[in-house]
């Protein structure tokens, strides 16, 4: 049984859901948002604490819109992010800290590693995939595109890193394998400290000199240090976290927006002036990086025989980045500022990508019975 603690925002009508022993499961149409919080089985809550949860978790669950509205202040008024741009590095590699805290928060690693021996080939094939679709497109796209080498760069390194916690949301919204969804992040973030680095010399070394180390040691500080040290005061101290952890993904999303806006924000100007040619090109290329990992993501999974809800989670983690990692590396290590625009971009075309296919996918039936009961993969 799936018992790790998660308090993310998805879609439900009852108090709390338990996720299933496999895919083949009835999904409940989805009406309202509500938190995912183990505790809620022990003692009853409170009506006001109850609706406090409801409100936090709804208001979390439109990252989608945050960063939109964010993009869309940065193109209007660019001067809005200058104080959080001037603080810069510093402030985004803080702010990505933050937001893998939260996530750690959530997690307990005892459970994470129950699950990953309950299903370990699907977890696999997620993560390779994972690390082999995207950064081979992005050195696609950004050659046939004929991006500048800093833009090259950018868009290699936004395609290799890992998967984005939203992913999460968003399968669960498209009727997904929320469990399968939620460990693939997990996993790829914690193998981001050395595939991350590698992958992105390996493709984006003939462009301009990468210091893997350097990238592996600032991964390592800002994702993988906050992620463990989240888990460890969620089974240190669970008083503590158990009152702070419904405020943890409303903070984690606006931070994410918030981090994104200011990026972009800070490349706009420079766009309009000396790129104004090329930035159809520029959102070209992360729209056509972040469809092939949705689209490749479920092919190859189809065809390695996944069930449809396994497929759909494999799909949306593949095709969804954790394009704040991506911001706060092009931002420290690489000297152009365009290097980290592909990362900014994608923080707002991704999420409008994702929600739209998640809301598509509502809205179709995800059973598939008698392909499951003749699946060999199917119980992994």
């Amino acid at each position: 049984m799936f018992t790790m603690s998660l308090n993310l925002c998805f879609y439900s009508n009852s108090p709390t859901i338990t996720p299933p022993r496999s895919n083949l499961y009835t999904f409940p149409k989805p009406h309202r948002i509500k938190c995912l919080d183990r505790s809620q089985e022990k003692a009853p809550q409170n009506k006001s604490k109850l609706r406090l949860q409801n409100i936090l978790s709804t208001a979390a669950s439109l990252y989608p819109v945050y960063v939109t509205a964010g993009g869309a202040l940065a193109c209007v008024k660019p001067s809005a992010f200058s104080w959080f741009v001037h603080l810069g590095p510093t402030s985004y590699s803080l702010s990505l800290a933050f937001i893998m805290l939260a996530m750690g928060l959530t997690l307990e690693l005892k459970d994470l590693l129950g699950l990953f021996k309950q299903k370990p080939l699907s977890i696999l094939f997620g993560c390779v995939a994972q690390y082999t679709i995207m950064p081979v497109f992005g050195a696609i796209v950004s050659r046939t595109l004929g991006l500048s080498p800093s833009l090259s760069v950018g868009l290699i390194l936004l395609a290799c890193c890992p998967g984005g916690t939203a992913s999460n949301v968003v399968t669960l919204i498209a009727q997904g394998d929320v469990p399968l969804s939620i460990v693939m992040t997990v996993c790829t973030t914690l193998a981001a400290v050395v595939a991350t680095p590698l992958l992105t010399k390996l493709l984006a070394g003939t462009y301009v000199p990468v210091d893997a180390l350097k990238l592996s040691l600032s991964t390592l500080q800002v994702v993988v240090a906050p992620v463990l040290l989240g888990s460890y005061m969620q089974s240190k101290f669970p008083s503590f976290v158990k009152a702070i952890l419904p405020f943890a993904p409303l903070l984690a999303v606006l931070t994410s927006s918030l981090l994104a806006s200011s990026v972009f924000s800070e490349n706009f100007v420079r766009l309009k002036s000396s790129l104004a040619g090329d930035l159809g090109t520029v959102i070209l290329s992360v729209l056509l990086l972040h469809f092939a990992g949705f689209f490749i993501g479920y092919l190859v999974s189809l065809i390695a025989g996944f069930g449809e809800r396994q497929r759909r989670a494999i799909s949306i983690e593949v095709g969804m980045q954790n394009s704040s990692l991506g911001v706060v590396l092009a931002t420290s290590h690489f000297s152009s500022p365009l290097v980290a625009l592909p990362a900014a971009l994608s923080a707002i075309l991704m999420n409008i990508m994702g929600s739209t296919l998640g809301f598509i996918w509502r809205y179709i039936d995800p059973s598939d019975t008698k392909e499951n009961q003749n699946s060999i993969v199917n119980n992994y």
